[in-house]
């Protein structure tokens, strides 16, 4: 595959009008050159000759011809006819069709995703990766999306994403989406198999990218865990949870999505690596560094760098290096709070843009 099937045409009626040019230009070579050698006229004008007889003006010949060349510039003027013609037949596909507005816009897209650092990505545009893009776009997230249907191709087009046709299990088209220089991977293509090799490809191509994944058994997922996959989700086993909560605890379920997701939040959450070169609490516990006095914003969890989840962390929770804290507030509040943990980190919490 090598790009969509509009991008294939486009680029062949391009190399169509580039060679439409150079034959004219041939064309108009071998008529200046007959006049100029043949009939021994001047340069200036043998081009001149050249030119009134292919515009096929009427204007009559600068000087008089034999036989031999009016029978050149005969041969001359049907040559020049088709080659014209040829070109105003690509040149008016091309205009009639929008292919000069999609180029320009191609060009642009490519310009764009060339441009992208810490992006995310997200493989397959089905029903599940046009929510996720959606999400990405409410909170102000940079993202490529990478789907091998035309149809969804441009109906993500048509949304102004930036997107990227082709196979998300092949290297090419995820080199082409700057996976060496995307933070994030989300793999969420119709098939265990196609999301697999999608993981392992984006962890060979940049081992630092967090990937996330979808799966549709149990068995998927263990799968993709050993693949590298640093979160796998099940819409099957957490859509059921997700169900069996909404029944048991509604009130819950309505607050958590509300934090979660929508662009008429009131609170976030987020969450916040800990560095000790950038951060001046590590060491210290919750009650001796005042985060919750210093920022408005509560810290809900911490996860340790070895993958212990702490929920609920007291006042004497001791804040440690490669710590990941779990927190919740308002958008202003967190970005306090980011600025507390980390005044010279280049780390920005991914909050909504702001109104």
């Amino acid at each position: 595959m090598r790009g969509s099937p509009f991008e294939q045409k486009y680029r062949r009626l391009r190399k169509e009008l580039l060679g439409g040019a150079v034959v004219l230009a041939g064309v108009v070579s071998i008529g200046t050159l007959w006049y100029w050698l043949i009939e021994e006229w001047s340069l200036i004008e043998a081009a001149y000759m050249t030119i009134i007889t292919l515009s096929t003006v009427g204007f009559s010949e600068v000087h008089p011809m034999e036989e031999r060349s009016r029978l050149f510039t005969i041969c001359l003027i049907l040559m020049g006819l088709i080659t014209i013609g040829y070109i105003v037949n690509r040149f008016t596909e091309a205009l009639i069709e929008g292919y000069f507005q999609q180029g320009l816009r191609l060009r642009q897209e490519k310009r764009l995703i060339e441009s992208l650092k810490e992006h995310y990505i997200v493989c397959g545009f089905g029903r599940m990766g046009a929510h996720i893009a959606h999400e990405f776009a409410t909170e102000g997230i940079a993202f490529v999306i990478i789907d091998s249907r035309l149809e969804q191709v441009e109906v993500a087009q048509e949304l102004g994403y930036a997107v990227v046709h082709g196979d998300a299990t092949l290297d090419e088209f995820l080199l082409k989406a700057k996976v060496e220089q995307a933070a994030c991977l989300v793999a969420a293509l119709s098939s265990d198999a196609e999301n697999l090799y999608t993981v392992l490809s984006a962890k060979t191509l940049n081992p630092q990218i967090r990937a996330i994944a979808r799966a549709s058994t149990e068995e998927a997922v263990q799968k993709l865990q050993r693949a590298g996959a640093d979160a796998v989700v099940s819409p099957y086993i957490t859509g059921a949870k997700r169900l069996a909560a909404a029944a048991l605890r509604p009130q819950v379920m309505d607050f958590v999505d509300g934090i979660l997701t929508g662009t008429e939040r009131s609170y976030y959450l987020e969450e916040f690596r800990v560095d000790s070169q950038i951060c001046p609490y590590v060491g210290k516990t919750l009650r001796e560094a005042k985060l919750r006095s210093q920022s408005g914003a509560l810290v809900l969890a911490i996860r340790r760098f070895n993958g212990t989840l702490m929920a609920g962390p007291t006042g004497d929770t001791i804040i440690m290096e490669g710590d990941s804290l779990i927190c919740m507030g308002t958008a202003e509040q967190l970005r306090q709070l980011n600025q507390i943990l980390g005044p010279r980190s280049s780390y920005v919490p991914r909050l909504p843009k702001q109104k």
